[in-house]
């Protein structure tokens, strides 16, 4: 008997879970990518683990997900995929960096998958230029605007290790946790009343 797993033998019935902003995987940098990684996750290829970021996105109702939001040590994300954003236009993004950013910021409310129902009102530039590979292994050059340059530098974050809420003042994100605790409790309740119908 060996420790080996035979990739192939791998269903695609396997799930990823959102771990807790607690974790030390969402709080770290994320060393770069190469396809020599995924065998030691159980992937095949690029194709699989990419599936299964945005099957997770959109199962959790995101429009970004960074592989360390789930465990995985793997720099690369997903955003997009929303029918009003962009048409739904998916990016996938293997060892990203921004090469440049515009001067103009604007403020926007965002969220995070790692932190439910926390809302936080933040400046970021409006435009960026970016590189990435995609999911097929090519180099990709992006002029990102709007809500998908927002996304784009919101997951970057995570590949850093760091999140939304360090960039909020302690005020803000007091009211935003305590918001979010209700808006919680409420969601609970709903579950519960749903399950005992």
């Amino acid at each position: 008997m060996t420790n080996e797993v035979d990739i192939g033998s791998i269903t695609n019935d396997r799930k990823l879970e959102l771990i807790p902003p607690s974790d030390p995987r969402v709080q770290c940098a994320i060393a770069p990518f190469n396809d020599d990684m995924l065998s030691e996750h159980h992937f095949k290829d690029r194709k699989e683990l990419t599936d299964l970021m945005y099957e997770t996105m959109k199962k959790y109702g995101g429009i970004g997900l960074t592989c360390n939001q789930v465990g995985l040590p793997f720099n690369y994300f997903c955003i997009g995929g929303h029918p009003q954003i962009e048409s739904g236009l998916t990016i996938h993004c293997f060892n990203p960096i921004i090469v440049s950013s515009s001067d103009e910021e604007v403020l926007m409310t965002e969220g995070c998958l790692t932190f439910p129902f926390v809302f936080l009102p933040l400046k970021r530039p409006r435009k960026i230029v970016a590189k990435f590979e995609d999911e097929n292994g090519d180099l990709q050059e992006a002029n990102l605007d709007g809500m998908m340059s927002r996304a784009f530098q919101h997951e970057y974050d995570h590949i850093l290790g760091r999140n939304f809420t360090e960039k909020a003042s302690k005020l803000k994100l007091d009211r935003a946790f305590k918001k979010a605790a209700k808006q919680m409790e409420k969601y609970k309740k709903r579950i519960e009343a749903n399950a005992n119908t």
